[in-house]
């Protein structure tokens, strides 16, 4: 089974953020593993669990905040960016291939919602995990974007904010 089959995933990350962690569907079944690179390279990649074959990955461009999307061919299909904004969280992926999604949530909020240029919803996605937990979240795909890229996103996401919070301290 690929990952791109299942609507709704379970995506985790490490305490340390390195090493190999499972993607799940609704039924808990292992569907695929995320490669988180480690804390000097951030980077994850997404391999699907009937084959093992790279799908998709991503990671910072080189002294910068923008996280690159990278297809299987490690060909460069997106990028996403966070944008500064007082009372919410922004952020925009731009695909070459699927257009621009809008990614948003409430200031103090786990839940985000991805949408379309049209405003349409293409996916939602909320962390699932404890306060102190290492990351996980529940990733819901009503979008064209395969999941293994809208993985990759989700995951980027994350990585911003990690950043952020840790040059805040």
């Amino acid at each position: 089974m690929l990952v791109m089959e299942a609507r709704k995933v379970y995506v985790r990350d490490n305490f340390l953020s390195r090493g190999e962690t499972d993607i799940t569907d609704e039924r808990e079944r292992k569907i695929g593993t995320l490669d988180l690179h480690g804390m000097f390279q951030s980077g994850v990649t997404v391999q699907s669990f009937s084959d093992g074959l790279t799908s998709y990955s991503g990671k910072f461009r080189a002294f910068s905040n923008t996280w690159l999307v990278f297809n299987g061919g490690d060909q460069e299909i997106g990028t996403l960016k966070a944008k500064f904004t007082f009372f919410t969280k922004r952020y925009v992926y731009d695909s070459d291939t699927h257009g621009t999604f809008y990614i948003e949530s409430p200031a103090f909020s786990r839940e985000y919602t991805v949408k379309t240029e049209r405003e349409q919803l293409a996916a939602e996605f909320r962390r699932v995990d404890g306060m102190f937990g290492a990351g996980a979240f529940e990733l819901t795909n009503d979008s064209t974007l395969p999941m293994e890229e809208l993985i990759v996103v989700v995951m980027g996401v994350h990585a911003i904010q990690k950043r952020q919070s840790a040059a805040s301290t």
